[in-house]
């Protein structure tokens, strides 16, 4: 684990020093959530936060830790698995030096998300440096702004346009015992039947999706508990299951090698198969959809609206088209008049796409 180092006095001064010169910065660590975006960054001065870095506390018996922004996300795992603990929401790095505050900027979850809960889920406490040059401390003392927003839970999937995420309080859970992945052919629709049923019974479910002719279920906890729901649950040990689901987390698997684009479609677990062309993965108990085609932007976006959902270009885009899902019209007003609070020049990030991710 390397030293802290708290680069805050520098940060808060070079943020000062750019609203007097009326810049605009660009918030950057490593650089690994990058392809999300398809704001022009050429013009802005970037507002470089890795060496903001390190562990400020860990009480491994309150399930809770401390770091700073420009902590290696590998640095928290490591930390972590030191006293048989990990992050609930199993976040995606997308790349070897992914931060502590990217992950939680992006605010992306993996396969855990519908079990144990999203970024914002696990999120306690927060020190944000805002457009006006100020640290504030938001969460932990149940701080919150004038307009009584919650701030700490707000900055998770904002993607830095709040202010620059100093330190983060997480919740953290214990590792369990044991984890075993089971496979069986089944069509999409059988899957999406048997992810409702296992929904409603108290299953040590932590990941499910369905991809190609197959279902793949992970299973939890302690050794009894497991053997007794792979019973209900049926199916056959997946040798490497670990790293399956590490490679559905990193878009690492197939599925997501090419160049056509990837759309992320949200939608209610139960909706049935969308009549879109191309491959899916079925993710997060059917919650969760990842699509490869080239639809149209407006039909991808019509289709899950219809749905009760939202669709994000995740990958490959193409160009004019926008990455996010547009906010309705009152919660984009609701969203620019938080951000108006925390960045009233518009200095973070100027130009990133406000939407649904």
């Amino acid at each position: 684990m390397s030293a802290p180092q708290d680069a805050s006095e520098t940060l808060c001064e070079q943020v000062r020093e750019a609203r007097t010169r009326n810049s605009r910065l660009h918030i950057r660590a490593s650089g690994s959530k990058d392809f999300l975006s398809d704001a022009a960054t050429g013009d802005l001065e970037s507002l470089e936060v890795r060496s903001h870095r390190g562990v400020v506390t860990y009480e491994p018996s309150e399930l809770v830790i401390t770091a700073r922004c420009g902590t290696p996300i590998a640095e928290i795992h490591d930390t972590l698995a030191a006293q048989g603990q990990m992050l609930p929401f199993e976040p995606p790095a997308f790349g070897p030096h992914a931060t502590l505050g990217g992950v939680v900027s992006a605010g992306l979850s993996g396969p855990r998300r519908p079990y144990s809960g999203s970024v914002r889920d696990a999120v306690l406490g927060v020190r944000l440096l805002t457009g006006r040059g100020e640290c504030l401390q938001f969460g932990g003392q149940v701080m919150k702004n004038v307009a009584g927003y919650d701030v700490s839970r707000l900055v998770a999937g904002a993607w830095g346009t709040l202010g620059v995420l100093l330190d983060i309080s997480l919740r953290v859970m214990p590792i369990p015992i044991r984890s075993l992945t089971l496979e069986q052919n089944v069509s999409a629709e059988r899957a999406l039947t048997l992810f409702s049923a296992w929904a409603r019974q108290p299953l040590p479910v932590t990941a499910a999706c369905h991809l190609g002719d197959s279902l793949y279920v992970r299973l939890s906890g302690g050794p009894a508990a497991i053997d007794e729901a792979a019973r209900i649950v049926g199916g056959r040990e997946l040798a490497g299951g670990d790293g399956f689901w590490e490679a559905i987390r990193e878009h690492a698997h197939p599925f997501f090698a090419g160049n056509t684009p990837l759309w992320r479609l949200s939608v209610p677990p139960a909706t049935p198969p969308l009549d879109l062309p191309g491959d899916c993965l079925l993710d997060w108990g059917g919650a969760q959809r990842w699509v490869v085609s080239d639809t149209p932007a407006q039909v991808v976006r019509a289709m899950a609206e219809t749905a009760g959902g939202h669709a994000t270009l995740f990958r490959h885009a193409t160009p004019g088209v926008p990455r996010f899902h547009p906010l309705p019209p009152a919660l984009s007003a609701l969203q620019g008049r938080v951000r108006a609070a925390l960045d009233p020049d518009g200095l973070f990030n100027p130009g990133h796409p406000i939407g649904v991710c």
